[in-house]
């Protein structure tokens, strides 16, 4: 077992050796602008591009014209709002969406507030989950856009996204994922599920940093949206830009390969999660789990140990590379945004940790996994005076501190 481990596959993971050598080509010998008509390494270039969108497009359930090439989830997420908001925010301006999302989605609102906007904040449940009762209430005549996460990046929470969509159905109002996390991990099907654009990212499924899919529906109903980056008119003229070949020949291989063995991938990485849960559970105390108990993803555990901090967690198992929230925004102290708007308090927000496991982890791998937390727990609350309080009786939260 080679060391660093890495368990943090929700905030990257290594490109796959088959998506690589699909994609070496394209760097050299065939390495064409997919916009040059006139000649062969054009026609070769917007080949390739074209089975990119066939593979992708396999994944969803759509036409592969409804795909459009990206530089990742967050430029998707932006043309999908702020694009959404320029085409039909002139009369429309009410957009509903979740408190948990991703700052790819949260900032892009946020910016759509200052520009006349009004944006309904859903709060999750205790779970992280937003039902589609939520979304029907928070509806007016006014509302744009709905846009609602498929699976949460932090906790795993998958949101009853067919249910979601269906509601906006109803009234006609747009409706936009941020499948990110789920592509790939979860079946989709974007007209059983109603979703009028949906979001992906390569890298999230052993395919190239740089480059992400947008799906944007072209019928039933059509959608447009208008452009946040101007150019030379690609991508139906939603995103200018030259396309990069060699990264959607690798996001469409990792696309095609996620897909095919979701169902036997889905089952093994589910199996070590719960195993890891498991072995944490029986052999340590006073520990939470974080997010839906069922509804959510294969890969993801999110748990807080009371009493110690997770920053201090991780620095005691430098042999496993986790992570204290998203990937995003993990570089600050504060306590994760997606936790607290479940209601968790900032001291058990604090010592929370999310573990995210991969196509390239082992059951040898979860064992170590177990065994350094349980050690680095125990030893960490030993020097914690607040953890020998508990254990004495003393209720933590009626405590008066003196400065």
């Amino acid at each position: 077992m080679n060391k660093p481990i890495y368990m943090d596959y929700n905030a990257t993971t290594p490109v796959d050796p088959r998506v690589l050598e699909a994609m070496l080509p394209y760097f050299r010998g065939q390495f064409g602008n997919a916009a040059s008509k006139s000649h062969a390494f054009g026609w070769t270039a917007e080949k390739a591009v074209d089975k990119g969108r066939e593979q992708l497009a396999t994944v969803i359930g759509c036409d592969p014209s409804e795909i459009l090439w990206t530089s990742g989830a967050t430029e998707g997420n932006n043309i999908a709002i702020i694009g959404a908001a320029r085409m039909y925010g002139e009369k429309n301006k009410h957009i509903i969406t979740c408190k948990t999302e991703h700052k790819a989605v949260v900032d892009p609102c946020k910016y759509l507030e200052t520009q006349g906007f009004e944006v309904t904040w859903l709060d999750p449940d205790m779970t992280g989950r937003v039902s589609a009762d939520q979304v029907r209430e928070a509806l007016r005549d006014d509302t744009m856009l709905v846009s609602i996460m498929y699976a949460n990046n932090e906790i795993g929470t998958v949101h009853p996204i067919e249910e979601i969509g269906a509601a906006c159905k109803e009234r006609s109002v747009l409706f936009h994922t941020d499948a990110t996390q789920a592509f790939g991990k979860l079946p989709i099907d974007v007209d059983a599920m109603n979703i009028s654009v949906l979001t992906m990212s390569a890298h999230k499924v052993y395919g190239p940093k740089g480059v992400g899919g947008l799906f944007v529906r072209k019928r039933n109903p059509r959608v447009r949206l208008q452009p946040v980056v101007y150019g030379g008119g690609q991508e139906r003229g939603m995103r200018s830009g030259t396309l990069n070949v060699p990264g959607i020949v690798g996001c469409g291989m990792a696309a095609e390969l996620a897909f095919s063995e979701m169902k036997q991938e889905g089952e093994r990485l589910t199996g070590m999660r719960d195993r890891l849960w498991a072995g944490l559970n029986d052999r340590l105390p006073e520990i939470t789990l974080n997010g839906h108990p069922t509804h959510r993803l294969p890969n993801t555990l999110n748990v807080s140990f009371k009493y110690i901090e997770g920053e201090s967690l991780m620095m005691g198992i430098s042999d496993i590379a986790v992570s204290s929230g998203s990937a995003c925004t993990s570089a600050s102290l504060e306590p994760s945004y997606v936790l607290r708007a479940m209601g968790v308090g900032d001291d058990i927000a604090h010592s929370s940790i999310r573990i995210s496991l991969g196509r390239f982890n082992t059951d040898e791998e979860i064992t170590f996994a177990i065994d350094a937390l349980v050690e680095a727990v125990n030893k960490l609350r030993e020097l914690s005076p607040l953890y020998e309080m508990a254990q004495e009786g003393i209720d933590i939260s009626k405590v008066q501190w003196k400065a």
